[in-house]
């Protein structure tokens, strides 16, 4: 009973995924926590590897921000205007995170929504029932570790502040850096920040700090994902 954990997948596909799995010899009995950002930008916007993720018993998901971004735009998506709620401030409210999801990759995953809305009414209902009711950071132990598992990090850290303090935007669009720090006795684990971002030398490849590892290997840049293990921190990458 293994476990293991990975981020900002973007629309890779299901068959790659499963063959990641594989390589890393996953099984029922083991468990995955997916730190959000499944959709959106490449291939069909992550619907299938997000149908197939909410299927799995073993699985457990972390909302993103794009995931976020998708669950404030419903209303338009829904194109609920006919229902009297075009001119309220929710109305608008929701546009204006659709405008800010299209401009991250939303396109592709709203095309195939709406491919998906077609073909079965309910599994788009299903899709944001399942988000809706997905945390955002998960607390565990594993071999005596302790971690925290959440999509970006935490905005405006301070180890003396609640978890509960921390608002969904500070847990969701954290950007961290080489020199931050964060809980002494904690590993924190997430995504969202492409490692390349953080150092040239680790293009690609999952960074390893004293209180962090950020899991994000740019898979929305082209870089195969990287599933890291976190009974020993043995880290697996895609093809």
């Amino acid at each position: 009973m293994k476990t293991y954990t990975i981020s900002d997948l973007h629309g890779y596909p299901v068959d790659k995924f499963k063959a990641l799995l594989d390589k890393a010899n996953f099984s029922d009995t083991d468990t995955l926590y997916i730190l959000g950002d499944v959709i959106d930008r490449n291939g069909d916007g992550g619907v299938s590897l997000l149908r197939y993720i909410m299927a799995q018993p073993n699985f457990g998901f972390i909302l993103g921000n794009h995931e976020d971004m998708l669950l404030k735009s419903r209303l338009v998506i829904e194109e609920r205007t006919e229902a009297g709620k075009a001119l309220g401030i929710e109305y608008f409210e929701s546009l204006s995170e659709y405008s800010c999801w299209m401009l991250n990759g939303g396109g592709v995953t709203l095309e195939h929504l709406r491919d998906l809305s077609e073909e079965d009414p309910g599994a788009v209902k299903e899709v944001f029932d399942y988000l809706n009711n997905s945390p955002h950071i998960a607390a565990l132990t594993v071999n005596g570790r302790d971690f925290l598992l959440v999509h970006a990090g935490f905005e405006g850290f301070d180890e003396e502040k609640k978890l509960s303090d921390y608002a969904p935007s500070d847990l969701l669009w954290a950007r961290p850096t080489m020199e931050t720090e964060y809980f002494d006795d904690i590993i924190t684990v997430f995504g969202h920040t492409p490692t390349l971002y953080l150092s040239d030398e680790h293009r690609g490849k999952v960074i390893k700090t004293r209180t962090w590892i950020d899991i994000d290997v740019g898979c929305s840049q082209g870089f195969p994902p990287a599933l890291l293990r976190l009974d020993d921190l043995e880290v697996f990458y895609g093809e």
